[in-house]
C-alpha cells in the first residue's frame, strides 16, 4: 500500500509532532505498508540468492583476451542451457554447481549458502538490528569484520575486501581502509557487493540512503568505484516506487536519476551513456558487450586504464568493466527477472555479482510471493551465514522471514532518525516525507 498526503495533511501532522515547515515548502508524505515491505525484503534475499548462485556457474569463465574478439571469447544467448565451460582458475573443470548454464535453485530440503554478495550485508544488518542503530560507525564495522571473518582458513574475501580486512587487523579503521596509499585495490568491485541493502533500509530517499552508505562504501572503495556503489544504493532506495508488472522504462527512470551519483566526466558515466546508447539504438546485447570490451578494455577509452596495469586477469574483478556488464543486463533485461539474470550470467567477467545485484533489486520489486510464482518450485527459505562467516547464533542458520523482519526494525529507526518520518497505524506502516 502506498498513498500520498497533501501539504495540508503535513500541516496537521506538524501541529501534532512539533515541526514547522515554511509556507514555501512543498512536501509529499508517502505512506508505506510494513507487511508489504517485509514481503519485498524477503524477495530481495531470495532473488539475490537465486541470481548469485546461478551466476557462480559462469563466474570468470569469460573475461576477454586483449585484442580482436574471436568466436568463443564470450558467451551468447545460445549458450543458456549449454554445458558450462571452465573458469580461469578451475584448471579445465567446469562448475560443480551445475553441469549446464541454468538457474541454480535450492529446495526446501536444503538452504542457500552465504557468499560474498550477501554475507557482509548480512553482518551489517545484524549490527544495526542488535545495536538498534540507523547508521554504522567505523568501530561498528571494524569490530564486526574482526568478529565474523576468519583469518586462518578460507574466508571468501578477495582484492579490496581482503586488503581492508588486513588493515583492520593492523588497527586501521574505515574509511582509511580504502585509502589508495594503503589499499591498492580501492577501484575493484567489492563495495557493490556489501552496501546495496542499505538502499532498501532508506526507502524513497536516495540522498539519505547514499549518505548512510558512504562509510560502508569507503571500507573498500574510492573514486569511480565508490561512485558506482552509490549508484546502486540509490537505485535500491528508489525501488519501492516501482510495482509489477514492471517495465524497462520504469527501471531506466530510476537508473537515470541515480546516474547523478557517478563521478562526472569519468569512465563510469562514459560506460553508462555508452551502454544506454547502444540499447536505445537497437544493438543486440551481445554486440553491445563486445563493443564495451573493445572500447574500454582494448582501447582504454575514458581513462579506463585497467589493461595498462598488468593486473591479474586484467582487472576482471574491477568495478568498471563489471559496471558496464551489469548495465547491459539491466537495460536489455527490461525488468524481466529471468531475462535479466540470464544476460547477467552470460555477459562475462565477475558474472555472479551483477546477477546478484539485479536479482536482489528485481526480487525486492517483485516480492517473495511473485518470485515463487516465477519459480514454481518448493524453494528454500533457509540461509546459512556460516558457509562464509562465523560467530553467529543457531550455528549460523537463519531464514529470509527473520532477516526481513530485522530489516523492518532497522527501517523504523531510519524513518524516525534519518528521514524525519513517523511510524503509523500502531506500527503497521511508515509516513515518509519526500521532497
Amino acid at each position: 500500500m502506498r498513498s500520498v498526503f497533501s501539504y495540508f495533511s503535513l500541516l496537521f501532522l506538524c501541529s501534532c509532532f512539533s515541526c514547522t515547515p515554511s509556507a514555501e515548502e512543498s512536501v509529499e508524505l508517502i505512506s508505506l505498508d510494513r507487511t508489504q515491505y517485509e514481503n519485498k525484503l524477503e524477495g530481495f534475499w531470495l532473488g539475490t540468492c537465486i541470481a548469485n548462485w546461478t551466476g557462480l556457474v559462469t563466474e570468470m569463465d569469460k573475461i576477454g583476451n586483449i585484442g580482436e574478439i574471436k568466436t568463443g571469447d564470450f558467451y551468447t544467448r545460445e549458450d543458456w542451457g549449454a554445458p558450462d565451460q571452465p573458469s580461469i582458475w578451475s584448471e579445465g573443470v567446469p562448475s560443480d554447481l551445475s553441469p549446464s548454464i541454468d538457474f541454480v535453485l535450492r529446495d526446501t530440503s536444503s538452504y542457500w549458502g552465504a557468499d560474498d554478495d550477501t554475507d557482509i550485508e548480512y553482518i551489517y544488518q545484524e549490527v544495526l538490528w542488535k545495536e538498534q542503530k540507523s547508521r554504522l560507525g567505523a568501530e561498528d564495522i571494524r569490530n564486526a569484520w574482526l568478529k565474523h571473518i576468519s583469518v586462518d582458513e578460507e574466508n571468501y574475501l578477495w582484492v579490496s575486501n581482503q586488503r581492508a580486512f588486513d588493515l583492520m587487523r593492523e588497527g586501521v579503521y574505515p574509511p582509511e581502509t580504502s585509502a589508495p596509499d594503503q589499499n591498492e585495490h580501492y577501484d575493484m568491485i567489492d563495495a557493490q557487493l556489501t552496501t546495496e541493502l542499505i538502499g532498501l533500509l532508506s526507502p524513497l530517499n536516495d540522498s539519505v540512503a547514499v549518505d548512510l552508505a558512504q562509510l560502508p562504501i569507503a571500507v573498500t572503495a574510492r573514486e569511480e568505484a565508490a561512485s558506482i556503489a552509490s549508484f546502486y544504493v540509490s537505485m535500491f532506495s528508489l525501488a519501492h516506487q516501482l510495482n509489477t508488472p514492471l517495465t524497462g522504462d520504469e527501471l531506466r527512470g530510476i537508473a537515470n536519476h541515480s546516474r547523478k551519483y557517478l563521478l562526472q566526466d569519468s569512465y563510469a558515466t562514459s560506460m553508462y551513456d555508452f551502454v544506454l546508447g547502444q540499447y536505445e539504438n537497437g544493438v543486440k546485447w551481445e554486440s553491445c558487450r563486445d563493443s564495451l570490451y573493445q572500447r574500454y578494455q582494448v582501447e582504454m577509452a575514458a581513462g579506463y586504464d585497467m589493461s595498462s596495469r598488468a593486473l591479474y586477469c586484467n582487472g576482471c574483478f574491477a568495478a568498471g568493466i563489471n559496471f558496464g556488464a551489469s548495465l547491459i543486463s539491466l537495460f536489455y533485461g527490461e525488468g524481466d527477472f529471468k531475462e535479466t539474470i540470464k544476460i547477467a550470467v552470460l555477459a562475462g567477467w565477475d558474472s555472479d555479482n551483477p546477477a546478484a545485484t539485479w536479482g536482489g533489486l528485481l526480487g525486492f520489486i517483485y516480492g517473495k510471493d511473485r518470485l515463487l510464482e516465477i519459480f514454481p518450485h518448493p524453494l528454500s527459505n533457509q540461509y546459512s551465514i556460516h558457509r562464509t562467516r562465523k560467530g553467529f547464533e543457531n550455528g549460523g542458520m537463519d531464514d529470509f522471514t527473520s532477516m526481513a523482519q530485522k530489516g523492518i526494525a532497522i527501517i523504523d529507526k531510519v524513518v524516525v532518525k534519518e528521514l524525519n518520518g513517523t511510524v503509523i497505524d500502531n506500527g503497521r506502516g511508515w509516513l515518509i516525507p519526500v521532497d
